[in-house]
């Protein structure tokens, strides 16, 4: 067995394991540098004196045989510490160490998040998909959610231009939600990326879209919130965003809420009144990202 396929299997041992926190198992892993040695230790501390040899051995091959099961049903599966692994999420808090993913995973260091709320306005529609249009005639990604309302918008405008867009879902890859976009999920697996951090067959959760929002805004060198009420999850990414170090991009039809206007004197935030200054500020931040693909994350672009 290659080591690169048992370090990843040996990863997802670790992650099955129940009452185990993912992040702390990632720091485990960066600290010792090795998936099967931090696994091999956990073994030893659950058992103690009998500790079996062989039981980290059984376990690999128990997690290769699953892993190879969605790889045969064209799961990609990708541990944070390969070398094809998103290097920008590996910036963010929230990093998860597996990604599942259907499509073509391939770098994406020009792209930008347009979301917003499931009950979209006409406006709110019609500005999503014209911002979506305008990007993905640029060559640039266009990252959204795959929820009704705005990020429907924005990821069938950029298809209809002949761009590429990034759907990043709050469930397992095998599952559809909402199921009316069952058909948009399977195109953008066909012609771009989708991505989850969720175990394939995982249900959606109260808790797995906020999860969803911070990964799709580590993904994205900035996030634009076309409409977003208190309570919705493009609100809570526009705060993520910022944490991230990656700009918010808030159109007028935010600004009508309180959140957005409190958001609006930070760093990094900016306020725009029409397309074509939207489109001149995204324009701004991506011509300060650095050229190339092989920087470890994005820089933070909110200090620039």
């Amino acid at each position: 067995m290659e080591k690169s396929v048992a370090e990843r299997a040996a990863l997802v041992a670790l992650l099955r394991r129940t009452g185990v926190s993912w992040s702390e198992i990632a720091l485990d892993i960066q600290d010792v540098g090795s998936a099967s040695s931090v696994l091999r230790r956990a073994i030893v501390e659950a058992d103690g004196l009998f500790a079996d040899e062989g039981s980290a051995d059984a376990l690999i091959e128990a997690a290769l045989a699953e892993i190879e099961a969605w790889q045969s049903h064209g799961i990609i599966v990708r541990a944070f510490f390969d070398d094809d692994y998103p290097q920008q999420l590996r910036a963010i808090r929230e990093m998860p160490p597996v990604l599942f993913a259907r499509g073509a995973l391939v770098p994406d260091s020009r792209a930008i998040a347009v979301v917003g709320s499931r009950e979209a306005s006409a406006d709110g529609v019609r500005i999503a998909k014209a911002a979506a249009t305008s990007l993905a005639r640029q060559g640039v990604t266009v990252v959204s959610g795959l929820a009704k309302g705005i990020d429907t918008a924005a990821h069938e405008a950029a298809l209809e231009a002949g761009g590429r867009t990034v759907a990043v879902i709050g469930t397992g890859i095998r599952r559809y939600y909402p199921a009316t976009n069952r058909r948009l999920q399977d195109h953008i697996a066909d012609v771009g990326l989708v991505l989850s951090q969720f175990w394939p067959d995982a249900p959606p959760t109260k808790q797995s879209f906020p999860m969803r929002n911070a990964v799709m805004s580590g993904y994205a060198a900035a996030t634009v919130v076309v409409e977003a009420g208190v309570k919705s999850g493009a609100r809570i990414q526009a705060r993520l965003a910022l944490q991230h170090g990656r700009p918010v991009v808030l159109t007028n039809q935010v600004m009508q809420h309180e959140w957005a206007r409190s958001f609006a004197d930070n760093p990094g935030v900016h306020v725009v009144r029409g397309m074509s200054e939207l489109l001149n500020v995204v324009d701004g931040i991506l011509g300060r990202m650095p050229t190339g693909t092989g920087m470890e994350g994005f820089p933070d672009l909110v200090t620039f």
